[in-house]
């Protein structure tokens, strides 16, 4: 019997010389790795720790984003992030659906590194797998980004807005920033260090979300008076997803399995438990008892912080960045928060601007500090890199990290206004009153439990179908698109 072709050794197109199947194999669980972080990671833990009656409508926002750049993602944002060069900062838009494109060997056209006389310095990023592992592999940080985003904006922002929201931002400041740091932009070739997003992803987010928090208003008083977790314990179960999917985030970067990537995942989890632990300390010291909530924003600005430098510092360097991220993100949100009226005037929902820009900014400015040459000699294009703590070129890029992070800052800063303005002139970005009154079930017509409160009164046409009662004759109505699961 005759083999299929797939099977057919080095022999056919579908396993060629090229193809490292253990590179491909750990790409893959590290895309579907950092997939879980988002789905169902910060589903539930948006679902979860927003008040009663906005956990639907939390954890909708980050489904929909999910689910609408995969779409985006494959019809053109790709090429924009890691395709042909169009501008210094941008790539050419074009589709990543045909055969012929995603069985090639995945490459970065763009990211062939030259020394200025014109001679190549590094070639072109080729890892050993097809392109449609890289296409997965990138659309996850892509949709994972957004959905950060989204936790500056819950418990107001009109869902209509969101759904208009996504595919603008991802276009049109998403792809700017990854091509520019890692699809081959100005960024990537002038050396600014991002291993993993530090600034791609988390700076992004943090300050895109702020911005956006202003354009769209704040929640209603009596929600931002008092707005408790509807349940701590599912929390803690979407944190640890975040954390453990943590391993695909920063171990898959290297676009290989290699000693990089290895040294990466072992990074992370230093940093990230140094961080919680840190913040956790602070909160006994100050406020007398620790909270479980704020240990799982010294988990995030822990992982936050370690993203851009996860491959390129040692370990004890990893310990400082956890400590660093564990204090001063608590200061700022802490203590600047409740003092600065910028701060105190947008009301960012989840702390985003703390726990990723703030958190991602002091990431990527340590690792100008403490990036390894021997390490950055594994990873980076430009030869000879180091941190300032090695002394030489080290401190030319520290100032390069800083000039990078400003960039970011700045074109999330004007893009997002841009695409909020042009999003109100079609939708309102704030839902209004009686939505911001009632919660999920005027906005989707669904609750998350079978309960009734926050002062409601118990209404049977409205609660009567998650009751007890037995009455057969009783007219239920459902409120939902679904009606029985």
């Amino acid at each position: 019997m005759a083999t299929p072709l797939a099977y057919q050794g080095n022999t056919s197109l579908a396993v060629t010389e090229w193809l490292n199947k253990g590179d491909n194999a750990w790409q893959m669980i590290s895309a579907t790795l950092v997939g879980l972080q988002s789905v169902p990671g910060l589903v539930i833990l948006y679902g979860s720790i927003v008040k009663k009656k906005w956990a639907v409508n939390s954890a909708f926002m980050a489904l929909y984003a999910f689910a609408a750049v995969w779409i985006c993602w494959v019809s053109w944002a790709y090429n924009m992030s890691f395709g042909d060069k169009l501008l210094p900062f941008w790539g050419k838009a074009k589709p990543a659906l045909g055969q012929k494109f995603l069985i090639k060997q995945a490459a970065l056209p763009a990211t062939n590194h030259y020394y200025r006389n014109g001679s190549r310095e590094t070639g072109m990023v080729e890892p050993y797998y097809p392109m449609a592992s890289m296409v997965y592999f990138q659309c996850v940080f892509a949709a994972i980004t957004l959905i950060l985003l989204a936790g500056s904006l819950l418990g107001r922002m009109n869902i209509k807005a969101w759904m208009m929201f996504v595919p603008l931002w991802l276009t049109f400041s998403y792809t700017v920033g990854a091509f520019s740091l890692w699809g081959g932009g100005f960024l990537f070739q002038w050396g600014v260090m991002d291993y993993s997003g530090g600034y791609v992803i988390h700076l992004s987010s943090g300050i895109a979300g702020f911005v956006a928090a202003y354009w769209v208003g704040p929640r209603s008083t009596k929600d931002r008076e008092r707005f408790p977790p509807n349940n701590v314990l599912l929390m803690l179960t979407g944190a640890g997803l975040l954390w453990m999917g943590w391993a695909g985030f920063n171990g898959g970067d290297p676009y290989s399995a290699n000693i990089d990537s290895s040294l990466a995942v072992l990074n992370t989890n230093i940093c990230a438990a140094t961080s919680l632990l840190v913040w956790t300390c602070l909160d006994v010291i100050f406020f007398k008892k620790p909270s479980v909530i704020g240990a799982v924003q010294g988990m995030i600005t822990g992982l936050v912080c370690i993203t851009p430098g996860a491959g390129l510092v040692q370990g004890w360097a990893a310990i400082v960045m956890g400590i660093l991220s564990g204090s001063i993100p608590w200061f700022t949100m802490m203590i600047v928060h409740k003092r600065w009226t910028l701060l105190q005037k947008v009301d960012d929902t989840l702390g985003v601007f703390h726990t990723h820009a703030v958190a991602g900014f002091l990431g990527g400015a340590t690792t100008g500090l403490f990036a390894e040459p021997t390490l950055c000699n594994l990873f980076l294009p430009v030869t000879n890199s180091r941190g300032a703590f090695y002394g030489g070129v080290g401190g030319v890029q520290f100032l390069k990290q800083i000039v990078g992070a400003l960039f970011v800052i700045g074109w999330n800063i004007v893009a997002t206004t841009i695409i909020c303005l042009i999003v109100r002139l079609v939708v309102p970005l704030r839902m209004p009153e009686e939505q911001l009154t009632i919660g999920d079930d005027a906005v989707h017509g669904e609750e998350a439990y079978a309960l009734w409160g926050d002062g409601e009164k118990y209404d049977s046409t409205k609660h009567g179908w998650y009751s007890d009662d037995t009455n057969p004759n009783r007219n239920m109505i459902p409120s939902g698109v679904t009606q029985m699961v």
